[in-house]
């Protein structure tokens, strides 16, 4: 019996748009800036302004869709070494997330949590998270720090870092070429 949370029954949203901002975190850090850039947030702000309400929510859907994805990587690679993702992603995920109290409010760790669990277990995060609402703007922060630190944590375990990005990129292209 199939799920209604279903990565099929999902819309993979603006992908291209939500990788970009995953991208230029990463390199923003692997550069040695951690503190928020004001020109960069700028940048994100008048992006998702000019998309308007459903153009966000297609960044939304995306961001989503790259964390299906990563936990999907994920998953695979550790299984190759049987064992298992959600014991090893999502503890490391959500104490990253507690170290980080001025941008990521700590009662929205449990949602981001719930969403790559949800991906870890092969279902959509988008629509495992519909079913409880409307996103919050508490929790755009928390979403994107999810997005970038799986993003981060597969750089890592490749030791490589531009493989995340690559990964989706190549997906992207593979897709359409169908």
């Amino acid at each position: 019996m199939s799920s209604p949370c279903d990565p099929t029954y999902a819309p993979a949203g603006d992908v291209g748009a939500a990788l970009m901002m995953i991208d230029s975190q990463l390199k923003a850090v692997y550069d040695g800036r951690t503190e928020a850039d004001p020109e960069q947030r700028k940048l994100v702000e008048q992006i998702t302004t000019s998309l308007g309400p459903s153009g966000a929510d297609d960044v939304l859907d995306g961001a989503c869709t790259i964390i299906f994805m990563f936990m999907k990587w994920l998953r695979m690679a550790y299984e190759d070494h049987d064992r298992d993702v959600i014991e090893y992603v999502v503890p490391n995920l959500v104490a990253s997330m507690r170290m980080m109290p001025r941008s990521i409010r700590p009662e929205t760790i449990p949602t981001m949590a719930g969403l790559v669990i949800a991906a870890g277990t092969g279902l959509s995060p988008s629509l495992w998270r519909r079913q409880y609402g409307d996103w919050t703007s508490e929790e755009m922060n928390p979403l994107e720090a999810t997005a970038f630190l799986l993003a981060e944590h597969i750089n890592r375990l490749t030791e490589d870092r531009e493989f995340a990005t690559r990964l989706i990129t190549e997906a992207l292209t593979r897709a359409e070429e169908i």
